[in-house]
């Protein structure tokens, strides 16, 4: 079973792409120096607008997530887990987690890229206000 999801966004030119356990993506307007781990803004959905499909597939045992991030010329995958401990209720932010730990703005766990490990060129790109799109998917066994 899978589900997709697309969300819009958009840089910032506060984007810095520095934090080492986590990046997100938010549909507040307003960044400061301080969210490092913020790639983009304006987003046209937070976790609570997640379709309740997406949600229910994603929450299941054994859920993996594939995100792609698109901006201009760059794409770059990131693989994520899934599971029960996910709330999808937030409603600005989402957040992937280096680490296991779940809140409402968490959209994956133990992920394979953080801020800081995103493509420099993407995060440049972003830092010039550039579009962000973000494609999910969600799949789950059974």
């Amino acid at each position: 079973m899978n589900a997709t999801e697309v969300i819009l966004a958009r840089g910032h030119p506060l984007v810095r792409g520095t934090h080492p356990t986590t990046f997100e993506v938010t549909r507040e307007d307003a960044l400061t120096l301080n969210g490092n781990c913020i790639i983009a803004v304006g987003a046209d959905k937070g976790a609570a607008q997640l379709s309740p499909l997406f949600k229910s597939v994603l929450s299941r045992e054994g859920a993996t997530l594939i995100t792609r991030l698109e901006c201009r010329d760059i794409m770059v995958e990131i693989r994520s887990l899934g599971g029960p401990g996910l709330l999808l209720d937030h409603e600005t932010d989402l957040v992937w987690r280096r680490s296991r730990f779940c809140c409402g703005r968490t959209i994956g766990i133990c992920s394979d890229h953080v801020a800081l490990t995103l493509p420099r060129q993407l995060i440049r790109y972003l830092g010039e206000g550039e579009n962000l799109r973000v494609i999910m998917v969600a799949e789950a066994p059974g």
